[in-house]
């Protein structure tokens, strides 16, 4: 299933990226048609211009308030999401137990190894692909506004604190802050989990670093995005995904197992006691 994920998302981004490259660069405006120009990029320029009005033309204000909007509207996929992820996580034993017993590599046994995996999900209305969902919904965001800002003169020229927002950062504290916030979040996602494995450790580790050295690159308006929306999901996780609390709730869930384990043994015991005395 990683397999197919990993892949789903490559040619996720490589699509993206050859629909982008198509893409004008030259500045969007009220003549603007198409879907893209007219209908996304413009309109994504139209509101963070809209938002910034209410703080005297300061665009970077526009730009955050604008993240967090984004980050609301798309806060019920969210909720979908953990709540999958939190349910996929408590079937990883079961997963295993099925990868155990159907562990042979040939043909057969894998499509019977597929079949009862599908039928386990079914069973517990788990949707292997629901962790996706955010981020398809995301990469075209982020990329609108990217155009948004290089392709509309305002926004590209606007200044705010010490950053032009069409520029990098000249002193690196918005990819600095951006490869926290990502390392943040994603480390709580992954303390969140009943099991920790090494491919999961090794992306929290690189992600940050991605995104760093991107956020080198990219104008600081969008690292400004980056930093915004990640901060967000740090709150987001702690308040939906709270690793402690959910940590807690497995060793209660684990501690009433155990107990009722042992009353079934004791009852167990006690009727075998009991017909031997008969």
């Amino acid at each position: 299933m990683k397999k197919w994920k990993k892949i789903a998302t490559t040619l996720l981004v490589a699509s993206l990226g050859l629909v982008l490259t198509a893409c004008s660069n030259a500045p969007v405006n009220s003549h603007s048609t198409g879907i893209w120009d007219g209908l996304i990029v413009y309109n994504f320029s139209r509101a963070i211009i809209w938002l910034s009005k209410a703080f005297n033309d300061s665009y970077g204000i526009g730009i955050i308030i604008f993240t967090i909007i984004v980050r609301i509207l798309i806060l019920p996929l969210m909720v979908y999401q953990t709540k999958n992820m939190k349910e996929m996580n408590e079937l990883q034993p079961q997963l295993k137990a099925l990868q155990k017993r159907y562990s042979s590599r040939d043909t057969d046994t894998m499509m019977k190894l597929q079949e009862a995996q599908k039928a386990l999900y079914k069973e517990n209305g788990v949707h292997p692909f629901a962790s996706m969902l955010p981020m398809i919904v995301q990469l075209p965001i982020i990329f609108a506004l990217y155009q948004a800002i290089w392709r509309t003169p305002a926004l590209k020229t606007g200044q705010f604190l010490w950053l032009q927002l069409g520029s990098r950062d000249p002193y690196f504290v918005l990819p600095i802050l951006a490869a926290i916030f990502t390392f943040l979040s994603s480390w709580l996602a992954m303390k969140s989990q009943p099991e920790t494995n090494a491919m999961a450790f090794t992306m929290t580790l690189i992600m940050p670093v991605v995104i760093f050295f991107t956020a080198l690159n990219v104008p600081s308006a969008l690292s400004l995005y980056w930093v915004v929306t990640n901060a967000f999901q740090v709150v987001q996780t702690l308040l939906l995904q709270n690793p402690w609390k959910m940590q807690r709730e497995r060793e209660e869930k684990q501690r009433a197992k155990r107990e009722h384990e042992r009353e079934v043994q004791k009852a167990i015991r006690k009727a075998k006691k009991s017909h031997r005395k008969r």
